[in-house]
């Protein structure tokens, strides 16, 4: 440290301000480092204690909220630190960030090279980027910008920005994966158990919901613990042969939330990074053998069979060009699975399918039976086209059950999902046939009414596409926490009652 600054120093406070992932530090505009430095808003700074540091974006504080002697951190720069309460810290301009040049050549036509993708995911893992920069290489990679061999580039410096799972040369993994984009398909604990039942490894880690209401990490966290360290989820794999952990407790490709992110807040798609993240996270996992499933319906993310068969094309090909066996499966994606929408709802139907308890899903149960059968016939332990049959079988004989719940015991023990307080059903306006199903709206309203922040929100389905009903017959429920959250989702489903469609009946 210049020792012409030696005294130029703050002490750090946490603001207690919830900025994701993008680190921020506050500081009032006419403390001594603000105006010794010449910091001003939205700029980037070295945040340094001891040998200690952060880069992050500075917003400028005015009035008492802030003492001169104090810079506050947002949660995420406050852990990215480490830092404790009353930290010295020392600030300087950040240095510029030498892979936004990779990202401009790719905006002006440039292809991204291997080393280019080293440099810019290994800056946006060490939070070098601004949401601004971000931005920028977001919609740089949009549509479909990028090309088999870019992706495959940006695919293994993912990879090599987290740690990996390796479970022995000869040793087959087998893993599977959703592109997403349909309420309730909460297949992965039931696969899981059933491939796991008949002696196969499968170490999945699961993301948690973004901007969906619920993802698979989020729904067994109501049923078990999730955040396994490396050495827990080892330990859990080793006994049971299996985990359904959450990815990020263990940091598989620990860039890929943060692009989403950005991603989700400019509502681009990327198809090749979509790629990038899928493929990233199952070879980080060990996976030698991955299925996919896409999807495909008017309101789903995959809304046609050609995109649908494009974008398994390039999954197939990144995925083999990285040593993986991939295989992909088009499914029906016109109108949400099961009938519960929300962590705890969704965890409800799949101990419903595992029990084999009346009234489950049978939507669900059918689903994830065709997703376990082609693992099993990948895996070798059943024939070609007899896959269906072993999966049946190994679920209605209760040793998926069985196995589901030495899994969740070996994570920490297997807990009942709560149920919510408030609830409030939306009944049919007229007689008629439901006909359709918006799942983006559906999945809106779920998220509105507090899923996946609050466990136990969500949706609960009455109906099925192709079902009568009759004025007044309760289509869906509204499950809240909060009363508050409660009456939001209902005042945006009074302004959107396109969440289904009912048509007269054509006698």
């Amino acid at each position: 440290m210049d020792d012409s600054k030696e005294e130029n120093f703050l002490y750090l406070t946490r603001a207690g301000i919830d900025t994701h992932q993008e680190p921020v530090v506050y500081m009032r505009e006419d403390c001594h480092v603000c105006r010794s430095e010449g910091f001003s808003a939205q700029g980037r700074v070295r945040v340094c204690v001891g040998e200690r540091s952060i880069i992050a974006t500075l917003n400028i504080v005015t009035g008492d909220l802030l003492s001169h002697q104090k810079a506050a951190l947002s949660d995420s720069a406050w852990e990215l630190l480490g830092a404790k309460e009353g930290d010295r810290a020392w600030f300087k301009h950040a240095l510029p960030v030498e892979s936004m040049s990779h990202v401009r050549g790719k905006l002006y036509g440039r292809k991204i090279g291997l080393e280019a993708a080293r440099a810019i995911i290994s800056d946006i893992h060490d939070a070098r980027y601004s949401d601004i920069q971000l931005a920028a290489y977001v919609t740089a990679c949009a549509a479909n910008n990028l090309s088999l061999d870019e992706t495959i580039a940006i695919t293994r410096a993912m990879v090599e920005c987290g740690q990996s799972f390796h479970w022995g040369d000869e040793v087959q993994v087998l893993d599977k994966h959703c592109v997403g984009g349909l309420p309730g398909n909460r297949t992965t604990p039931i696969v899981v158990a059933i491939v796991a039942a008949n002696g196969l490894m499968m170490p999945k880690t699961s993301s948690r919901a973004i901007t969906s209401p619920a993802g698979t990490a989020d729904t067994m966290e109501t049923l078990t613990t999730v955040t396994l360290s490396y050495e827990k989820m080892r330990e859990v794999v080793r006994t049971q042969g299996a985990c359904l952990a959450w990815g990020g407790s263990v940091s598989l490709s620990p860039t890929d939330d943060i692009i989403i992110r950005v991603e989700r807040a400019l509502d681009l798609d990327s198809e090749g990074q979509l790629v990038a993240s899928v493929i990233s996270k199952k070879l980080a996992a060990g996976s030698t053998h991955v299925l996919i499933d896409i999807p495909v319906g008017p309101t789903a993310k995959v809304r046609s069979q050609e995109l649908a068969e494009v974008l398994g094309a390039l999954l197939v090909d990144t995925g083999k060009a990285l040593g993986m066996q991939v295989r992909t499966v088009i499914s029906d994606g016109s109108q949400p699975v099961g009938h519960g929408v929300g962590p705890a709802l969704e965890a409800r139907d799949v101990l419903a399918v595992l029990k084999r308890s009346k009234g489950a899903p049978q939507d669900l149960r059918q689903r994830a039976l065709t997703l376990a059968a082609q693992l099993l016939e990948m895996g070798g332990v059943s024939p070609p086209g007899d896959g269906l049959a072993l999966a049946s079988k190994t679920l209605d004989s209760g040793a998926a059950w069985d196995r589901f719940v030495a899994i969740c015991e070996a994570q920490g023990g297997l807990k009942t999902p709560s149920l919510a307080p408030y609830r409030h059903p939306i009944v049919a306006s007229k007689d008629g046939v439901v006909a359709m199903f918006n799942n983006r709206v559906i999945s809106r309203l779920a998220s509105l009414a507090g899923a996946p922040s609050a466990p136990s929100a969500g949706i609960d389905l009455h109906v099925r596409l192709g079902d009568k009903v009759e004025k007044g017959q309760p289509l869906m429920t509204l499950h809240a926490e909060a009363r508050g959250e409660l009456e939001y989702a209902l005042d945006f489903y009074h302004a959107h009652p396109e969440a289904l469609h009912i048509e007269e009946e054509v006698v």
